[in-house]
């Protein structure tokens, strides 16, 4: 399989996951291959960038590679973003991944079969590879979502435009733009509550929460594949975002999609996948949990087990080894 849809891949200093994302890369030999690398921030990960750029540095196959590396670092949001600029100012349209995301082989087919079918349709503004639920039955290969996964995807020059990454009219669309898209007062608030310090300047390490505003904005729709078709193998200390090795998105399973695909009818979010994503995934099931009575009820006793444990260990401290 050759796939002829430029891939664009996003390193920085994490040789052993960067080699695994690429070898996914070198069985579907793309004919375009865009690289992107950040820079150290201090002298002591010069060598583990170097390391990293050697990995990509022969692809093994005839192909055309174009390289954005900066000598500087840049940060997550501002290498990132920048990078795309400079992919999307020479390609239409791409499949990206980042060192971290190893996708299954059938996930750039997949990418490529959608950018085709809706290449003119303003709408739908992002293909994700990520299904946070694993797996969603019904009739159709895929649906329609308001969450635009960034672990594996894919997207036109045409949507990138409206990236916005300083998020300046966020207050503006906060006041009525999040009530139409969620129903649900706690999704509502925890978005509220992610994007405020973002759209302040509070938060500057993120691009991928301004892309998602940005699709919101443009009330764009984001392909949701039913199987998940990326896992993201980079959960742990030395991760930017994804510390949390407990996380339940966490390298997940990943399945194989069939070639032809089965399309939905219309081009309409499925708000039951959303809602339970948000359930799941995003933590929703546990600020539900924390509001409902029952735990309400619960607090003294929960609170009575805290301070028996300190009392415990203050005891066993305090006493002196015999």
């Amino acid at each position: 399989m050759s796939c002829a849809t430029p891939v664009v891949f996003i390193i920085f200093k994490r040789a052993d996951l960067t080699a695994r994302v690429w070898a996914a890369i070198q069985r579907v030999q793309p004919r375009r291959l865009f690289i992107v690398a950040d820079g150290p921030r201090n002298p002591s990960e010069a060598p583990q960038c170097a390391e990293t750029r050697r990995i990509v540095e022969q692809p093994g196959w005839p192909c055309e590679v174009q390289r954005n590396y900066s000598e500087q670092n840049m940060g997550c949001r501002n290498r990132i973003s920048s990078g795309l600029d400079w992919v999307f100012s020479q390609t239409e349209q791409a499949i990206i991944l980042e060192d971290d995301c190893v996708p299954a082989q059938s996930f750039f087919g997949f990418c490529e079969n959608l950018l085709e079918r809706y290449r003119g349709d303003e709408r739908v503004m992002h293909i994700g590879g990520s299904n946070f639920l694993i797996h969603r039955s019904g009739p159709y290969s895929y649906h329609f979502s308001r969450y635009a996964h960034v672990w594996g995807w894919a997207t036109w020059a045409r949507a990138w435009r409206h990236m916005e990454l300083n998020m300046r009219t966020w207050s503006e669309f906060a006041k009525g733009g999040l009530q139409e898209l969620f129903t649900d007062k706690d999704e509502r608030r925890h978005w509220l509550q992610k994007f405020a310090p973002i759209s302040t300047g509070k938060r500057t390490d993120t691009w991928a929460y301004p892309w998602q505003y940005s699709v919101w904005k443009h009330r764009g729709f984001s392909v949701v594949p039913h199987f998940n078709l990326v896992a993201n193998i980079g959960f742990g200390d030395d991760a930017t975002h994804t510390q949390d090795t407990s996380s339940p998105i966490s390298n997940l399973p990943v399945g194989e999609i069939p070639a032809v695909l089965q399309h939905p009818h219309q081009v309409r979010f499925d708000d039951e996948a959303d809602h339970t994503v948000y359930l799941r995934a995003f933590g929703g099931a546990r600020t539900k949990l924390r509001k409902s009575l029952r735990y309400k009820l619960s607090k003294p006793v929960r609170v009575y087990r805290k301070l028996r444990e300190r009392w415990s260990a203050s005891r066993s401290s305090a006493t002196p080894a015999g």
